[in-house]
C-alpha cells in the first residue's frame, strides 16, 4: 500500500454562517420577456444556450442557439419561467453575470454585463478575462 501524501482532519464547525453563492447567470425582465418570445413559437426547443467561443481581436465571444435537451455538463438556469443553459467552457466565465436585453432605434441584442471581463475590443464584440 503507498503512503499518504498528506493527512486529513475532519472537524464539526458550529454555528456556521453559510454566505450566498453567485449565481452563475441572471436575466433581467426585458432579457426574461425576450427570451420567452424567441421561444413561444418554438415548442420544439426548451430554452436557450449560452456560450463563450474563440473569436474576435480580443479572444473571447458570447453565442446563443435555441436548446432541444439539457447536455449533461450544461448548467441550467430558471428563472421566471425561463430556461437558459450555460455550456461547460463558458461556466466559469459567465460566472455572476447578468444578461439584458436592449432595442434601440439602431439595435436589438442582448448584452452581457460580466464583472469578470478585463478587457474588450473597441466594436465591444469580443473580451478577455
Amino acid at each position: 500500500m503507498a503512503a499518504s501524501i498528506a493527512q486529513t482532519t475532519v472537524r464539526v464547525v458550529s454555528r456556521r454562517h453559510i454566505l450566498p453563492t453567485r449565481a452563475a447567470l441572471t436575466l433581467t425582465p426585458s432579457a426574461v420577456n425576450k427570451v420567452k418570445h424567441l421561444l413561444q413559437d418554438k415548442p420544439e426547443y426548451i430554452g436557450l444556450k449560452v456560450g463563450v467561443r474563440t473569436r474576435g481581436c480580443n479572444g473571447l465571444t458570447y453565442f446563443l442557439d435555441y436548446t432541444k435537451e439539457k447536455d449533461k455538463s450544461d448548467e441550467e438556469v430558471l428563472q421566471d419561467g425561463v430556461r437558459v443553459f450555460i455550456e461547460k467552457k463558458a461556466q466559469l466565465t459567465l460566472l455572476g453575470t447578468e444578461m439584458d436585453f436592449v432595442e434601440t432605434k439602431l439595435f436589438t441584442e442582448f448584452i452581457f454585463n460580466n464583472p469578470n471581463i478585463k478587457g474588450t475590443c473597441g466594436c465591444g464584440e469580443s473580451f478577455s478575462i
